[in-house]
């Protein structure tokens, strides 16, 4: 048989082969952002040994189960928390452990999020050793006063070399922006964000600011300490960020996510195309197709000491009816630029005189049954959205 003729019976084999993605929750900080609502908790004092034996137990109880639904893992992501304080050697063996269950794609993507302070820095080469191939680097922003006032640990100084480190190591990288703070300007942003793609990466994670309930930033607002950005400037910045990083060949290919055609987060598609991931952690969340083709959801204890406790414990577990199912593909599907295809299963779901009206509007686009949102049409999705699903 010619090679491209094994290339692509390979190719057509492992596209029919089941994949999972996988991923690993770190529970722990060093402080809790004024922002974040994350499941992440401050502990003074952390027994690596005694957490890395939680992970591992959980891996051994949701793999034995679920695993043998799949054929391959096709992405690892270890998130947080601050998953980069974790010792490389509980990356290490976790891997390890995994590939006992099932084996890796052959360029498996494996992604950890890491801070660019100097002492979790210097821990990058460890984590490349133990088998991370890409890091998504919490920059947050290029400003002193605002790296403090969103309670960042790192200086700008630190941030700029680690993105310069990460350029000489042999992994892809991502690192993440906020704007939409208080008083920011389209000038300063627009500052901020060339500066950042100037200094060059393939890929781009920026946040509008939200005021989420139970933060810090949430009882700041209450109390009048601070003013959240107006909604119509918060708008103006969301079309400026897409003009400037167009003009970086970097367009949107999610709301807040900006990549070079092919180095999109692999692991974050398949989240946002409805394919199935296993959570292992306090708080991890799976969604998993069984041998009965049954889409079940559930999550584990957010509180570490609880789950650690019995990692056998769910907080909930749901089997999806074909209703749940089908709008959750839409919800996370339109958040996508290349959008969704409305096929038979997903047509009673949707209102299609309010789809036709929508498009007609302005604040969709349906071509045939393909429909997807433009750019300036994300301003509008929460609400399209609950005018056009049935």
């Amino acid at each position: 048989m010619k090679h491209r003729d094994v290339v692509a019976v390979k190719a057509f084999l492992l596209k029919n082969k089941k994949k999972l993605s996988l991923y690993i929750h770190w529970p722990f900080c060093l402080n809790k952002c004024p922002y974040c609502d994350f499941n992440s908790h401050v502990r003074h004092a952390i027994d690596h040994e005694y957490w890395r034996d939680a992970l591992l137990r959980d891996c051994m109880f949701l793999c034995q189960e679920y695993a043998p639904y799949y054929d391959y893992i096709d992405t690892i992501f270890f998130g947080g928390g601050t998953p980069s304080l974790m010792e490389a050697k509980t990356v290490t063996v976790l891997l390890e452990r995994l590939q006992h269950y099932l084996p890796f794609n052959d360029d498996i993507e494996i992604t950890l999020e890491i801070n660019p302070t100097s002492f979790e820095i210097k821990k990058i080469q460890d984590f490349l050793t133990a088998g991370i191939n890409r890091f998504s680097l919490g920059v947050q922003s290029f400003d002193q006063q605002t790296l403090q006032f969103l309670g960042r640990n790192h200086s700008v100084v630190e941030a700029i070399n680690a993105i310069e480190f990460l350029h000489h190591a042999d992994c892809r990288f991502s690192f993440d922006l906020m704007y939409a703070l208080p008083k920011q300007t389209i000038k300063d942003w627009e500052k901020q964000l060339r500066y950042a793609l100037d200094i060059g990466t393939s890929h781009l994670s920026l946040y509008e600011l939200t005021i989420e309930p139970k933060t810090i930033f949430f009882k700041h607002v209450k109390h009048k300490k601070f003013i959240p950005l107006a909604d119509e400037i918060a708008a103006e910045l969301f079309l400026k960020t897409q003009e400037i990083c167009a003009d970086y060949h970097m367009p949107a290919y999610e709301i807040s996510n900006h990549a070079r055609i092919g180095d999109e987060s692999r692991h974050n598609l398949n989240y946002w195309r409805y394919g199935d991931y296993l959570g292992i952690g306090a708080g991890a969340h799976s969604r998993i197709t069984d041998n009965q083709q049954q889409k079940i959801f559930f999550s584990r204890p957010s509180k570490p000491e609880t789950w650690q406790a019995d990692v056998t414990k769910y907080n909930s577990y749901d089997i999806l009816t074909s209703e749940q199912q089908q709008i959750e593909k839409i919800l996370m599907g339109l958040r996508l630029q290349e959008g969704i295809i409305i096929d038979d299963m997903m047509l009673p779901y949707f209102d299609m005189n309010k789809v036709q009206q929508a498009n007609d509007d302005g604040f969709i686009t349906k071509n045939d049954n393909h429909l997807y949102c433009q750019e300036k049409q994300w301003l509008y999705l929460d609400s399209i959205l609950s005018d056009i699903i049935a």
